[in-house]
């Protein structure tokens, strides 16, 4: 009889330490790792992360100056363009939260429902515009080329057209000729007043973003109409400048002004010629699908 009242006694001791823990356990709310339900909070589900581009990237150094401006427990994961933009893909798909660097124009605005987290601190800066930048010479040695590199200037609707059919599969060479069969009339504007060649180098070097495949390779097919045997080669951002600087390329259309590449400029602008904008409108920031409750990036600092 004895051991009977101290098992039940036992077990009463037990359901007391067990129902502690559940009552802790459902105030963990508190902290903001979980929400009424029980659920991860959006922080958690994020893992605090933003998933960036390369490091060298103009846009992942804006963001990782946007956690320091916003004071964010978030930390800018770099990867490369066609992770990120896997990485929203299958975040989409299944309906999931994510932040990452975005930049337009580019295909995933076409494609999917997104926005820009607004800025009210400017860590990004404003609206951009990317340039064609030559090697120092290029005018005197090789003239129309670089009066066609000069005139070359087109707009977000025809880059995201091409944009959009490359990453839906088809070559970017079939693509860049499609392109450039169907605008004759802008194309004409590019090459006026300047003569063919027969077999004349011309090097492009660019990134591996969707918008700067897209650009070189259209300039490329351009150039190679007018006569020239064009080499186009990817390299990061960092390279790329110092090839136009060096003289290891003769000009790229990727540069991204006045923010992302700002620093790229700085250290080699006597050492290069700025042809100005080819295309303007261009943006970079913090980009999330249009079903998150979220607008801001301040909005990031209370997750």
């Amino acid at each position: 009889m004895f051991m009977f009242k101290n098992k039940w006694k036992l077990l009463g001791v037990v359901m007391c330490i067990l129902m502690a823990f559940t009552f802790v356990g459902c105030g963990s709310d508190n902290n903001g790792d979980t929400n009424e339900n029980g659920e991860a909070s959006l922080g958690e589900q994020l893992g605090y992360k933003i998933t960036g581009i390369d490091a060298g990237a103009g846009v992942t150094q804006a963001a990782e100056r946007a956690v320091e401006d916003y004071d964010l427990d978030f930390n800018v994961q770099t990867s490369s363009g066609a992770a990120m933009t896997q990485a929203l893909t299958d975040a989409i798909a299944n309906n999931k939260p994510i932040i990452v660097t975005g930049w337009s124009p580019h295909w995933k605005f076409a494609k999917y429902d997104l926005k820009y987290l607004a800025d009210p601190k400017g860590s990004f800066g404003g609206e951009e515009h990317i340039n064609t930048i030559a090697r120092l010479g290029l005018k005197e040695e090789m003239p129309n080329a670089h009066k066609i590199l000069d005139q070359f200037n087109w707009d977000t609707t025809g880059m995201e057209d091409v944009m959009l059919k490359v990453n839906e599969g088809e070559d970017v060479e079939e693509v860049a000729r499609q392109w450039v069969d169907n605008n004759q009339d802008k194309v004409n504007e590019w090459i006026q007043d300047a003569k063919k060649v027969d077999g004349e180098p011309i090097r492009l070097a660019y990134v591996a973003w969707d918008t700067e495949i897209a650009s070189t390779n259209v300039i490329g097919t351009v150039l190679e109409d007018m006569g020239y045997d064009v080499t186009l080669t990817q390299v990061e951002a960092g390279p790329m400048w110092a090839s136009v600087a060096s003289g290891d390329s003769d000009a790229i259309v990727a540069a991204w002004l006045p923010a992302t590449h700002e620093k790229y400029l700085s250290d080699y602008q006597d050492q290069v010629e700025d042809l100005g904008p080819n295309l303007e409108g261009a943006k970079i920031g913090l980009v999330v699908p249009a079903y998150m409750e979220i607008d801001s990036i301040e909005d990031l600092a209370d997750l």
